[in-house]
């Protein structure tokens, strides 16, 4: 039987305002997709007519104009390839209230189309940081400078490169190690055993050793750095190398 993937998508938008309540549209989905915390690179990004003028302001966060928008295809016309790209996945949004309000109210003016929640979970990485680390600022750039990740090239907002970056900081939050489970094993093949314990047999072949590589052990050693830089101290690693 064929394991089972643990699949997220990250999502990200950009819209015409601040409040769909006022009649802004989305006019940029930008989704990527992990499976096992690894890009697949199975992406989602559109730019959508809004059939509205763009805030000035809005502009001037993201740059994308209405001229630009003038071709692109509406929101109903991707929207039921957004909902099953996003169907059955953990949906992760840095400050996910206003996407999915975004996102909501544009389903609200299809007629057969359920909100978000009926066919997808999602995970606020804003309420996860604020838990994290209270009292501290938590946008995304400040985010990127707590875990050390590149945002350079982002000088405006968009929603595809901010979906990636929001991956990084994601797999940054959350690299702790996977919980090991080392509860004993119901069953047993040694006769009259009732400690759980299963003892392998000595004519198995010998298990392999895999070495790191030298771009490995840099990575490693980058992903020490970042760690020793958000806590402020030695990781366990280093310690116990010295």
């Amino acid at each position: 039987m064929d394991e089972v993937q643990t699949r997220q998508v990250v999502l990200d938008t950009e819209t015409t305002g601040l409040e769909p309540a006022q009649g802004h549209r989305i006019i940029e989905i930008g989704c990527v997709e992990m499976k096992d915390r690894r890009l697949t690179g199975n992406n989602f990004h559109v730019y959508l007519q809004p059939d509205r003028e763009i805030d000035q302001g809005a502009i001037e966060v993201h740059g994308i104009t209405n001229e630009f928008l003038t071709d692109k295809p509406r929101f109903e016309d991707v929207a039921e390839g957004l909902m099953d790209y996003l169907r059955g996945a953990e949906v992760i949004i840095h400050n996910a209230p206003f996407d999915v309000g975004f996102i909501d109210a544009e389903l609200a003016r299809l007629p057969d189309a359920s909100p978000m929640d009926s066919f997808c979970a999602v995970t606020d990485t804003l309420v996860m940081a604020r838990q994290m680390r209270p009292g501290q600022r938590n946008s995304l750039d400040a985010l990127c400078s707590r875990y050390d990740i590149d945002n350079s090239h982002r000088t405006k907002h968009g929603a595809l490169l901010d979906a990636e970056i929001l991956a990084d900081v994601y797999l940054a939050m959350t690299g702790g190690q996977k919980a090991l489970s080392l509860e004993a094993e119901e069953a047993s093949n040694d006769a009259g055993s009732e400690t759980g314990i299963r003892r392998l047999s000595r004519e198995r072949a010998p298990l392999r050793v895999l070495r790191v590589n030298a771009q490995e052990a840099g990575l490693h050693e980058a992903r020490l750095d970042a760690i020793a830089k958000a806590c402020g101290g030695t990781p366990l690693w280093r310690e116990l190398d010295s």
